[in-house]
């Protein structure tokens, strides 16, 4: 299983509109093949961060089955225009011996 874990910046402003969207979008993700899960969280400290974390069978399902499937385009759309900065988005592996 990896987990991606992507910090999200929202513009000031737009917290409602991005999570609003996110309803929307959480739906194309869920269908993409090899989708497990997915979490987000809003910050208490700083309203217009989120952390989100999904969680793929595999490091391929998420760069390739969702990243450049025709699906990803709506996500796009969706969503992309909320980030400031855009994203650097980080993919986990669980470490052996340690519980999840």
């Amino acid at each position: 299983m990896i987990l991606e874990a992507a910090p999200l910046s929202v513009r000031p402003g737009q917290e409602a509109a991005f999570e609003a969207a996110f309803r929307e979008a959480q739906r194309i993700i869920a269908a993409s093949p090899g989708y497990l899960s997915h979490e987000l969280h809003r910050c208490t400290e700083r309203p217009s961060e989120y952390l989100l974390l999904v969680r793929w069978r595999t490091l391929e399902d998420h760069t390739v089955g969702f990243r450049q499937s025709a699906a990803y385009q709506d996500w796009k759309r969706l969503l992309h225009h909320f980030y400031e900065p855009f994203p650097v988005v980080s993919h986990y592996e669980a470490v052996a011996g340690v519980p999840g």
